[in-house]
């Protein structure tokens, strides 16, 4: 059997560690016997999970490492002092042709820190940003970058973002034009920032990117399902991620309450099971988890910290597919038939 992608996994990053990381790798397996893993951290933490998990006998390596990158390290920090730490070596092994995608589930400023130093940004991007899958009303989920790695942005960064979205929605949600939107205030073309109507300009001048520009989009409308990609900075990206994710713990724990009141709503709970728990399903984050730095040469996923085994398994059945497909060569192919010229007319 041909080797599948290489995935080097930071098997001590997360809340949980080696267990979980572990648990997830196997589970992956059992779909993508191809696959092979590079494990980096505590080895008798990770060998010990490993024994519980046999059919990975074949297709895992451990390289032992004692250093670790806390949840609370600054980036700065870690750049200096984590490059040997199990997150630093997962991502040199990526740049060392030893594997084709890093996974961590680790501090995310590091994350992208020293990503960034190791593998550089390819050409053509000026930052590279951090996207994910958000659960909409529609066919399918919708990509959203940036999530937070450039708090501020300019015109090039957002259209930049788009072709990256764009490029990630054809993999992920096997759609050939995503449609795509900026994120902004109001949906008419007068609103926002000159960032935003600049880009704008320039993604409606860009008729031959494989992607269909839609405007703008407003944040209440993000789990609609009408858009594939949605594009912003990292600030307001993060900002609108974390609100989508609060609003959804919000609601869960209002209807257990809600069901969990008197006898009677136990009663109407035992009746509803089936539509609760589709809506547990859906706002679970463990089956969205996988965030990927685009614009890298080289791929890294970050997942959940809090993720669980089947959290770290989706990440896992993510890395492989933009693994698979090269995500990265797709990104530069896109920019590569870029037509500037179009881009520069809208501009004047």
């Amino acid at each position: 059997m041909t080797e599948g992608p290489r995935i080097a996994i930071d098997a001590m990053g997360g809340d949980v560690g080696p267990e979980v990381m572990v648990a997830g790798a196997a589970s992956a397996l059992a779909d993508y016997p191809d696959l092979r893993f590079r494990f980096f951290g505590d080895e008798t933490a990770i060998r010990a999970e490993l024994a519980k998990h046999k059919s990975l006998a074949d297709a895992a390596e451990v390289h032992h490492t004692d250093g670790v990158v806390a949840g609370d390290a600054k980036p700065s920090q870690v750049i200096r002092r984590s490059k040997d730490s199990s997150m630093g070596l997962a991502i040199q092994a990526v740049k060392a042709g030893e594997a084709d995608a890093a996974l961590s589930g680790g501090n995310t400023g590091a994350l992208m820190a020293m990503a960034k130093l190791a593998l550089r940004t390819m050409e053509g991007i000026d930052r590279p940003a951090i996207s994910a899958l958000l659960p909409t009303l529609g066919e399918n989920d919708v990509v959203m970058l940036d999530l937070g790695a450039n708090t501020e942005c300019d015109s090039e960064n957002l259209v930049q973002f788009a072709v990256m979205g764009a490029a990630y929605a054809r993999i992920a949600l096997d759609i050939q034009r995503p449609r795509t939107a900026l994120l902004n205030i109001g949906s008419e073309d007068m609103k926002g920032t000159e960032e935003l109507r600049d880009a704008a300009a320039q993604l409606r001048a860009a008729t031959e990117l494989p992607l269909e520009f839609t405007g703008f989009i407003e944040a209440d409308r993000l789990s609609r399902g009408h858009v594939d990609v949605v594009a912003t900075d990292g600030f307001s990206g993060n900002i609108a991620i974390k609100s989508v994710e609060g609003t959804a713990r919000f609601v869960a724990d209002l209807i257990r309450r809600a069901f969990t009141s008197s006898l009677r709503s136990k009663a109407g709970f035992m009746l509803s099971r089936p539509a609760a728990n589709l809506l547990k399903r859906t706002l679970d984050p463990n089956n969205h988890n996988g965030g990927v730095l685009l614009g890298l040469n080289g791929l890294v996923v970050k997942s959940h910290g809090s993720a669980d085994a089947n959290g770290v398994r989706n990440a896992i059945d993510l890395t492989y597919k933009m693994a698979s497909a090269d995500i990265t060569r797709r990104i530069a192919d896109d920019l590569a038939n870029f037509p500037k010229q179009a881009i520069e007319d809208a501009a004047e």
